[in-house]
């Protein structure tokens, strides 16, 4: 069986117990070394064969998974967060289906999950932002046009923003058509690791801010009013004077 295991944003205590006993008894793993915490590689047998990604082009990596099959052993296919979200996980699947090689995912904790923990922050606040929204700006690798961050801003929802921080000030400027320059943003690399950083800031800074701290990689942009500072709008879930399946709300 080919795992395809999520290896949570950083702190190995945020592995999955099912993921952790994957390392634990895989004789062939497979990690993203550009981003995986090598701390989760202790838990490996000593006998296991562990490759390296970050140098490998897919057919490599395919190549190791199909003698792996071949040999009837299984691999552990490590990928960062969760590997649904920007996994790079379909054509891995899609050349294992034409070989007809048994794959499982196992998910994980995203960085999005993690920068909000750490932050202690929620991104869904009543009245406010009821909606959250992963993205990332264009680059490289291109976005669809009316999936771009200045159409996404105009929902003034909770946004999560992947792979962009070498280009802040472009996702600024994108910002600025759905948000005004007093919305707060914060910036998280590496979030739940021994060096985490944060930088938090407004619309109107943080741009600078990201520049003189010279973060460029594995960082996640959050914007959105549920980065506010003091009281917030309560849910209903426990107000006293409502009234759910579960409790009769006091009369008002």
């Amino acid at each position: 069986m080919i795992y395809f295991v999520g290896a949570g944003p950083g702190d190995p205590g945020l592995m999955t117990l099912r993921g952790r006993s994957i390392i634990e008894s895989s004789p062939i793993i497979i990690y993203a070394g550009s981003l995986i915490n090598p701390a989760l590689l202790e838990w490996a047998s000593p006998d296991a064969e562990v490759y390296d990604s970050a140098g490998m082009d897919l057919t490599e990596i395919i190549a190791i998974m199909s003698d792996a099959d071949s040999s009837h052993k299984d691999v552990a296919r490590l990928h960062t967060g969760d590997p649904s979200i920007y996994g790079a996980i379909a054509e891995q699947m899609d050349c294992l289906d034409k070989l007809k090689i048994s794959y499982e995912i196992v998910p994980g904790v995203s960085s999005f999950s993690a920068a909000a923990a750490v932050l202690k922050k929620e991104y869904t606040i009543p009245e406010l932002s009821q909606t959250v929204i992963l993205t990332r700006a264009a680059g490289r690798t291109p976005v669809p046009p009316e999936q771009g961050i200045s159409a996404l801003a105009a929902h003034k929802a909770s946004l999560a923003i992947f792979l962009s921080v070498h280009m802040i000030d472009e996702v600024v400027e994108q910002l600025r058509s759905g948000y005004k320059s007093d919305i707060p943003v914060a910036v998280v690399e590496k979030a739940t690791w021994p060096d985490q950083r944060i930088i938090t800031g407004r619309l109107s800074d943080i741009g600078p801010k990201v520049r003189g701290a010279g973060m460029n990689r594995t960082a996640l942009i959050l914007a959105g009013p549920f980065l506010e500072e003091g009281q917030q709008p309560y849910s209903k879930l426990y107000d006293s004077s409502f009234t759910h399946g579960y409790r009769k709300g006091s009369a008002v």
